[in-house]
């Protein structure tokens, strides 16, 4: 059985192609292109990707009018029948307005939009987008957002820690998030959303692959021949 994805876009998402072709090429998958104003999803899929861009302009809250989308209704349902999901930069915050992930993406630190490869520590290598990686792992992936400062309150980010639900952490000072968390996972483990782009370096003329491991991780999770 063939790996299946859909990539979702939204009006003003401009990274939806990157994220297509990093899956194309990784997985050797079909990828379905889905506008947001679609009600349903293709059957059968495998992995669900929320690429970054600025939805609706940001306007109101970044992610916020995204994920009221008539295509989000389907992308919730499927994650609750346990389907992989990955939201990057803003659908990070289409994750977070939907209430698949806890917290909120707020303006950076500095109100600078920040632009540049960043150095990560895989904090949790135990799920299914970080099995490649090695617990403690420092990576490169780029960054390129106005708003990836995360808030949680003191509860949730304890539960968040305490459950293993930090994926990643910037190892370096980036944009002023709570505890340097780069990115979280939901509680049953099949819905990730990080700010970093994965999508950006997957292979050496990208100037590296770090994130290539994260798509493979995916497949090798899923058991699913690419």
């Amino acid at each position: 059985m063939a790996f299946t994805a859909a990539v979702i876009t939204f009006p003003g998402s401009n990274c939806d192609r990157d994220m297509a072709v990093a899956i194309e090429r990784i997985t050797g998958g079909t990828v379905h292109r889905v506008w947001h104003g679609d009600a349903e999803l293709p059957s059968g899929l495998d992995f669900i990707a929320l690429p970054g861009g600025f939805s609706y302009g940001d306007y109101l809250r970044s992610g916020a009018m995204a994920a009221r989308s008539p295509i989000m209704q389907a992308v919730v349902a499927e994650a609750g029948r346990g389907t992989a999901v990955l939201g990057v930069c803003n659908g990070f915050q289409v994750l977070t307005e939907a209430g698949l992930l806890p917290g909120a993406l707020m303006r950076n630190a500095g109100i600078r939009f920040v632009c540049r490869d960043v150095p990560l520590v895989v904090e949790n290598n135990q799920s299914l987008f970080t099995a490649r990686y090695s617990a403690g792992q420092r990576i490169t992936i780029p960054v390129a957002h106005h708003d990836g400062n995360y808030f949680a309150d003191s509860e949730t980010l304890d539960r968040l820690e305490g459950e293993g639900r930090v994926a990643f952490r910037y190892a370096d000072a980036v944009n002023g998030s709570q505890r340097d968390i780069a990115g979280v996972l939901n509680a049953a483990g099949n819905v990730l959303g990080m700010m970093p782009h994965p999508e950006r370096m997957i292979e050496p003329a990208h100037g590296g692959s770090d994130g290539r491991a994260l798509f493979e991780s995916v497949l090798a999770g899923l058991g699913v021949a690419a």
